[in-house]
């Protein structure tokens, strides 16, 4: 047994030594069978939303009908799931292998490392529904409650927004961090599938149409996203007096700027324009959150802390369980607007958002790397929903209500115009929707950049940049062009790109295990294990014979004895 340790020991040693990443490659061409067709499904989607009307508006709500009946139950079942999977691989004995060479210490600092994942994670979704969730759920109710409660109005809300998405993003960004900096293989979803599926076939078919459907969620996804972003934008400026009644010209404006800010920002390279931004992000972000928690109530935002906490904890396995037969059978609705919607967009970000957070987490132990992804990005929200959220509901209470004509875009700025110096700080709510529009883009098409060249870590910028230019343009466009329909119509194809990676999420939970259970670090601790239960177990052996042997000698002096 010391001689297989030994063994395991000099082929640790010379694993460390030869290991070779292909995502380092230089030599990494375009991926034509990958990006024509996710090209041809992605521009045959887009003409159709804009020369289709109502059979793409009709094919898209019935596409979600189907998904809420038939698959709501796998979202709302397999996305607890994926938070207690997260969670046993970071306690288990897995925690302490390290994504890339055993000596291997990060790329970038903690900091640094929190924004970028933070502003490539939600950034522009906390802005746009941080203060217009819970009042909606506070003044709507919640299915099978009542409406004007607090505490399950605020949980929903984190319920949302916390454990769950950042669940989603944990398992992706592992199982390509660990494929791409242990394992050597490309930077790519369809390689982390090897250990399921052998090397011929996640270069495969299989491989392809799995890197297909990458592409195709994110583009659909980031849209969505960006669509949000430039129409709260737009409302940020109407509040702030610099536009007056807007129309579709000024989202023509807000994102052509703000396109061609992250296209140098994608120009510039992951290691300065990404991280640049997400710096100043947070810079931002913190001044704002603290300037509603000071200028807003400041005692009830205290209070609602550690009671939405506590409501989420005590609701968490009731909120986990709602499916559409939940309230006498009324929930399908809700959860279709809500809940599977979130999930279904959590998914359709997974991509991009995984493999980026795999781009940024080299060195770091996988451990430091699921808690850090799981609990640091949702303790943030948990903050900026109490202070959001939380005054929206006091102002609520108080007769000061921030509903307006009942817009999400509208209602952050709604609650800044009643604070003082309210106006002002409007414009740096403006400017940071700015600035996440531009590292969600700038990491979404850096993505697809790498997953077009096969999985090249640092990819060609101007490859990425351009799969950047047509995700703002296609989301642009349908906003344009479907009228009222358009952002439900965006969230529902971002719904159905989702439903085959939900599938794809849970074959990465079985790749994961296999892949880890076969690293030397871990067969050196399952050896070391079985020597010690061996060497344990002649111990014992040895014991029970001395143990005999000494009653044997013991008998043999009282047979002498008798004897005499």
């Amino acid at each position: 047994m010391i001689s297989d340790a030994a063994a395991i020991e000099e082929e640790l040693e010379r694993g460390e030594a030869e290991i070779e990443l292909a995502a380092e490659r230089k030599d990494q061409s375009i991926n034509w069978t990958v990006v024509i067709p996710a090209a041809i499904i992605i521009l045959a989607t887009v003409v159709w939303g804009l020369v289709g009307g109502d059979s793409f508006t009709n094919a898209a709500s019935n596409s979600l009908a189907w998904v809420v009946d038939n698959l709501g139950w796998a979202f709302i079942l397999f996305g607890t799931i994926f938070v207690a999977f997260v969670l046993v691989i970071a306690f288990s004995r897995f925690g302490t292998i390290r994504l890339g060479k055993v000596d291997e210490v990060p790329e970038f600092r903690t900091i640094s490392w929190v924004a970028m994942m933070f502003a490539a994670g939600m950034g522009i979704g906390l802005m746009f529904y941080g203060a217009s969730e819970p009042l909606t759920f506070y003044r709507d109710g919640l299915p099978g409650g009542e409406p004007n409660t607090v505490g399950p109005a605020m949980a929903s809300a984190m319920f949302h927004w916390t454990l769950h998405p950042w669940a989603l993003y944990a398992i992706v960004g592992l199982a390509i961090a660990y494929s791409t900096f242990r394992m050597g293989r490309k930077q790519l979803i369809s390689s982390a599938f090897t250990p399921l599926v052998g090397e011929k076939h996640a270069n495969g078919l299989f491989g392809k149409v799995i890197d297909i459907l990458a592409i195709f969620a994110t583009v659909f996804g980031t849209a969505c996203s960006l669509g949000l972003g430039a129409l709260q934008i737009r409302a940020g400026l109407e509040a702030a007096g610099f536009v007056e009644n807007p129309g579709a010209n000024l989202i023509i404006g807000i994102v052509a700027v703000l396109t061609l800010a992250f296209m140098v920002s994608a120009i510039s390279g992951v290691g300065k324009g990404i991280q640049y931004l997400s710096n100043f992000n947070i810079i931002l972000a913190a001044i704002l959150a603290i300037f509603v928690f000071l200028m807003g109530p400041t005692v009830a935002t205290l209070n609602l802390i550690p009671g939405s906490i506590g409501a989420y904890l005590s609701d968490f396995f009731a909120m986990a369980g709602r499916t559409a037969e939940s309230a006498d059978g009324t929930a399908g609705e809700w959860l279709s607007s809500w809940t599977i919607f979130y999930w279904a967009w959590w998914i359709s970000w997974s991509p991009f958002v995984g493999m980026f957070l795999a781009r940024i987490s080299r060195g770091r132990s996988i451990k430091e790397f699921m808690l850090g992804v799981l609990l640091i990005p949702s303790g943030v929200s948990v903050v900026w929903f109490s202070i959001f959220g939380g005054t929206a509901i006091t102002f609520e209470r108080e007769g000061n209500s921030i509903w307006g004509d009942g817009s999400a875009e509208s209602q952050l700025f709604n609650l800044l115009q009643q604070l003082p110096g309210g106006t002002v700080v409007g414009v740096v709510a403006v400017l940071l929707l700015g600035t996440f529009f531009i590292t969600s883009a700038d990491s979404a098409s850096t993505v697809m950049g790498t997953i077009s060249q096969n999985g090249k870590s640092d990819a060609n910028p101007w490859i990425s940049a351009t799969w950047g230019l047509l995700t703002a343009l296609i989301g642009m466009t349908l906003l344009i062009s479907g009228g009222d329909e358009a952002l439900s119509n965006l969230q529902n194809v971002t719904i159905v790109a989702a439903v085959p990676f939900l599938f794809v999420i849970i074959g990465l939970m079985f790749s994961i295990v296999k892949d880890l259970s076969n690293d030397v670090i871990y067969r050196d601790y399952r050896e070391q294990q079985k020597f010690a239960t061996k060497l344990a177990r002649e111990r014992r052996i040895h014991a029970d014979h001395q143990r005999r042997e000494a009653l044997r000698e013991r008998r043999k002096q009282r047979q002498k004895t008798n004897r005499n």
